[in-house]
């Protein structure tokens, strides 16, 4: 983001002004040079507050109240031109001009958005409102006064809600502190060695540019030597402090710019205010310091308060700098719906992550009667036709949503059915007999789809096969199925429970066909005899790129014969093994903890976790005793169990856990929080722990042991 205008009303120390920060039609001035005194203080804290939306405002007010108003008989009134980039802020094709307005009350304890007073000049700056401010990417705003203190191993490097208003808040309060600098040196050593090529780059960059500064090199000292330690803090203090301001400076861009496909962190545009840093640069150093920020941020927009002797220090060539206002790219033209032949019959496949078999059939269908046949995935470009028939298969809010957009484009033209409309719709006979056509889903290439046998004895409570096809029953053959092909996506709901499922597995073996069991296998009804024959199988994922057994472990009550049975598959740790086990159904988390437990404990199988998804038929989980007065022990226990492949799965029941923690308890787990964001959208942690402070917050209304104020996050 940047600043183009500002306009102030009844501000302390300041005149109602205007203040335009272009050079000409579409140029912004880069370096911004204000003199130094009491009025230019509160002139940064007024720019700081552009850069904040609704949310970090708040925080602003509660924390640190800026007394802003010069007049205790109405507010002060801040509106300014806010510059928003994309990919950073906005869309390509969105404004990139906004006209914003911030009320803020007598004694600062209340910012709020109001709608702007004056007058829009140019009709291509939109009026609107702070947003809410969830997100942290983008938005760079940067603020730093004469308080210059590093944090000293308390920085986790968290991205928390207040984020925004974190980067900015040393103008409001002189206890707020910066990045650690010895340690983000440290955590970007270890990006750079081991997989983040842009922070290899980065780090290359900052120890050809620090080496003149700190007067010894980053590349000969290993950050996480005693030997680096040692020199950080035998070089000069107000080296140090120079350092850590644009230390700060880099690893808060690398923050923002976080999953927008930026090879350069510094390239990010933002605004950086520097107040009183002669009181932390040494006078001899400040033009270099001034040239260094140019040089590494040159995208970003400076407003520096200088003494006259510092201006006149400062590099002339900054006074001509300039940053070019973003032109948003035209929007393409709608893209019309694809034109069909009103004759033509539409398929269309709502939510499924594997090809359709019913589809495939319905296809096969209508080709014999000379009709032609089109796919359709999805409901984002929707054909008129005169038949049209969906399969849903899921029953959740995303699929509901796909139904009912589905049903208001073709009315009571549309033919639905799966199981995620009704479990009772079933193909006509003659329909379910047809083999499959393969031409419909081309991207299966040589693999086969469909069941052999259909049912499962067993009575799970989340699931719908007992109430959709019943007990095990013999549906198909391994030719029919095949036609010529020799990799199988076998759908069975359980064959080993089929009095003909080790015939099955024999044929399967003796074809030396590779097979992927989609809907797992029972492990408990595994004997020597299938296990023998489920090592002969290429048994596969369903891409067949690898080796995988499928099997499912949805409750506690049979580990003992499991483990048993698993012997007899004769593993090791090189071999795959996924377990798929439900959650958020019948189960505590004492029993979800032993089960992700017991599996760690067996060489080579690893958990998918699944969350279930009530059907029409069924009755919603009953939450109540997923949590006891072992959660909290629980949930240490259960980060520490980590498997060595697929945890991405894991990281949505962290997610679900922690939600359920804070609706339940009314608290945060911090140790939770902190593994799930570890490694992966650091960059969202802030908007989940908003929400989870929402919960907490409505959670302890209707508990009386709960603190009367919301739980909060401090500032990283």
């Amino acid at each position: 983001m940047h600043i183009e205008w500002l306009s102030l009303k009844n501000i302390r120390y300041l005149d109602d002004q205007e203040m335009d920060f272009r050079t000409g039609q579409s140029q912004l001035r880069k370096w911004n040079f204000l003199p130094m005194d009491r009025a230019t203080v509160t002139l940064l804290r007024v720019l700081a507050l552009t850069g904040l939306g609704r949310l970090h405002a708040q925080f602003l007010a509660q924390r640190f109240p800026p007394r802003l108003p010069a007049r205790a008989s109405a507010p002060a009134l801040i509106e300014f031109i806010q510059v928003r980039h994309a990919p950073q802020e906005r869309g390509l094709a969105s404004p990139a001009r906004r006209h914003l307005c911030w009320q803020v009350s007598r004694h600062g304890q209340s910012i709020t958005a109001c709608r702007p007073r004056a007058p829009v000049r140019d009709p291509s700056v939109l009026l609107a409102s702070p947003p809410q401010g969830r997100s942290n990417r983008g938005w760079l705003l940067l603020g730093y006064a004469k308080a210059i203190q590093a944090q000293r191993g308390t920085d986790r490097f968290a991205i928390y809600p207040d984020q925004r208003l974190t980067r900015c808040a040393g103008l409001f309060s002189a206890t707020v502190r910066l990045t650690d600098p010895v340690a983000f040196i440290q955590r970007l050593y270890h990006k750079a060695r081991f997989r983040d090529g842009r922070a290899r780059a980065l780090l290359a960059r900052l120890s050809t540019d620090l080496q003149p500064w700190l007067g010894w090199d980053l590349a000969d000292t290993p950050p996480t030597t005693e030997r680096f330690k040692t020199r950080w803090q035998a070089t000069a203090a107000p080296r140090r402090a120079a350092v850590t301001v644009a230390l700060d400076m880099v690893r808060h861009a690398l923050d923002a710019s976080a999953k927008l496909d930026d090879d350069d962190p510094l390239q990010s545009p933002g605004v950086v205010l520097l107040h009183q840093i002669e009181t932390w640069c040494p006078p001899a150093d400040l033009p270099r310091f001034l040239t260094l920020l140019d040089d590494w941020f040159p995208r970003m927009q400076f407003f520096v308060a200088l003494s006259p002797a510092g201006q006149r220090r400062s590099p002339a060539r900054l006074a001509t700098q300039q940053l070019a206002l973003p032109v948003p790219k035209p929007r393409p033209p709608p893209v019309p719906p694809p034109r069909w032949p009103r004759q033509k019959v539409a398929l269309i496949d709502v939510d499924g992550s594997l090809p359709n078999l019913a589809l495939m059939k319905l296809c096969r269908h209508f080709k014999s009667q000379g009709r032609q046949v089109g796919l359709v995935r999805g409901v984002a470009q929707l054909p008129r036709a005169d038949t049209v028939l969906a399969s849903c298969v899921f029953h959740s809010p995303g699929s509901e949503r796909r139904l009912a957009a589905l049903r208001r484009h073709y009315g009571e033209d549309l033919q639905l059915g799966g199981s995620g409309v009704d479990l009772r719709l079933r193909l006509p006979p003659e329909i379910e007999a047809l083999t499959p056509d393969y031409t419909l889903y081309p991207e299966l290439g040589g693999r086969a789809i469909g069941f052999l046998t259909r049912g499962c004895p067993r009575r799970c409570p989340f699931c719908v096969v007992p109430l959709k096809e019943g007990p095990p029953r013999r549906v198909s053959d391994l030719d029919a199925l095949l036609q010529g092909r020799q990799q199988l996506i076998l759908l069975d709901d359980n064959l080993l429970a089929h009095a003909d499922g080790v015939a099955c597995l024999e044929e399967m073996a003796r074809r030396n066909l590779a097979v992927n069991f989609n809907q797992t296998l029972d492990l408990r009804l595994l004997t020597p005899a299938s296990a023998a024959l489920l090592r002969r199988i290429r048994c596969a994922n369903v891409s067949f790129t690898r080796r995988v057994l499928h099997f499912s472990l949805n409750d506690t009550r049979h580990l003992d014969q499991m483990q048993q049975c698993y012997t007899l598959l004769q593993t090791s740790r090189r071999d795959n093994v996924e377990f798929v086990c439900m959650y958020g159904c019948n189960t505590s988390l004492a029993e979800d903890v032993a089960r992700f437990r017991f599996l760690r404990a067996l060489p080579g199988a690893y958990v998918f976790v699944q969350q279930y998804q009530p059907v029409p038929v069924s009755a919603a989980p009953d939450l109540s005793r997923l949590f006891d007065d072992q959660a909290d022990s629980l949930m240490d226990e259960l980060v520490r169990i980590i498997f060595p492949q697929n945890m991405k799965s894991m990281e949505k029941y962290y997610r679900w856990l922690a939600i359920q923690y804070a609706r339940q308890r009314g608290r945060i787990h911090a140790r939770l929080i902190e593994t799930l964001f570890r490694y992966n959208g650091r960059d969202r942690m802030g908007g989940l722990l908003q929400r989870l402070q929402e919960y907490a917050k409505q959670a302890s209304r209707h508990t009386s042991t709960s603190s009367k104020s919301p739980p909060h996050c401090p500032m990283s």
